[in-house]
């Protein structure tokens, strides 16, 4: 069984799009095999996209630091949750974990988070590919970012290349489908 790990906010938005889109993806998870590993919360995207893999009679994996846990956000009904002192050994847990890393919209959190894998799969600490699930163009301007870097020579084509910023979930399983890590990068 592969697992994804999925960064999402612990809001649900404004946009009704966010949640049905979690949702979509869930079942989507479901269809293609996987477990989800996740930050373990019952609000918001965090605790739809949870909900839509334990009614689909998946696996659902949390990660939850005890600080968070002690304030009650912990969904109750996990396969598993694996409680943790700090958010460094959460997303340490959940990159260990994980076959792919996918970011549904979410505030400052999900994006350091995803941002996170991103630059440890450049420096060959993982092998697996980088998805921004792109809900209502959500993430246009972190992928307009990105070309920047490019632009600026902060950032190769090839590992551009290898970020997959989608709205499509048959695009992001060619993506991920088709992924071949990055060889470690070497400085000169």
């Amino acid at each position: 069984m592969k697992r994804a790990a999925v960064y999402c906010g612990a809001a649900e938005g404004i946009n009704p799009i966010y949640k049905e889109q979690t949702i979509a993806l869930g079942e989507w998870l479901l269809a293609n095999n996987y477990e989800l590993v996740y930050g373990g919360g019952k609000v918001g995207l965090m605790g739809i996209i949870a909900d839509t893999i334990l009614k689909g009679r998946g696996n659902v994996t949390g990660i939850m630091p005890k600080f968070l846990k002690d304030r009650e956000i912990a969904h109750e009904h996990l396969t598993t949750l694996e409680v943790v002192e700090t958010m460094p050994e959460r997303k340490t847990r959940m990159i260990d974990l994980a076959d792919v890393f996918i970011a549904l919209p979410g505030g400052p959190g999900t994006l350091e988070e995803i941002s996170e894998v991103i630059s440890l799969g450049r420096v060959a600490q993982h092998q697996n590919p980088c998805v921004l699930y792109n809900v209502a163009g959500y993430y246009d301007g972190l992928a307009s970012f990105f070309d920047t870097m490019v632009a600026s020579g902060f950032l190769s084509q090839t590992d551009r290349d290898n970020i997959c910023i989608s709205d499509s979930l048959s695009k992001i399983k060619t993506f991920i489908e088709n992924y071949q890590a990055p060889q470690a990068r070497e400085y000169r």
